[in-house]
């Protein structure tokens, strides 16, 4: 690659119906070199269609939604885009939840109450291998 040109942001969707946890989050990901926040969205649909338009390198999906599961969301979109990035960020940190999640396709499955803080983390290394692939790609 020429020294004059960056590599392209790693594009992130986040999916959480907290309104206050989803500024929280959103904030994290615009002080993360290399990521760029290409969306947001509270409910299922309002996910599922922000996804498929914006087509994410990756996506912080909360579980439970105000009018659903995340793992909708993600059943939805990962057969489209099996490479894309998928963090799941959870209250509800079970054994079934998180085998669930990890069949459809989540890359990570986190405990709110106290993985919060390796969102950071992880999106960082996300930045440094981009092999996540836009929806359709």
């Amino acid at each position: 690659m020429d020294s004059t040109q960056q590599a392209a942001p790693l594009m992130v969707f986040l999916v959480e119906d907290s309104a206050a946890v989803r500024a929280r989050l959103a904030a994290t990901i615009r002080a993360i070199s290399g990521a760029e926040l290409v969306g947001e969205a509270g409910t299922v649909g309002a996910a599922i269609d922000g996804i498929r338009s914006t087509r994410p390198s990756a996506v912080i999906l909360d579980l439970q939604l105000e009018d659903g599961s995340g793992l909708d969301v993600l059943k939805a979109v990962h057969p489209f885009s099996p490479a894309l990035h998928v963090a799941v960020l959870t209250n509800y940190a079970t054994d079934q939840h998180r085998r669930a999640c990890m069949d459809a396709g989540a890359e990570y499955f986190l405990d709110k109450s106290s993985d919060f803080p390796r969102i950071r983390e992880i999106v960082r290394g996300w930045t440094q291998r981009p092999g996540g692939a836009a929806l359709g790609q």
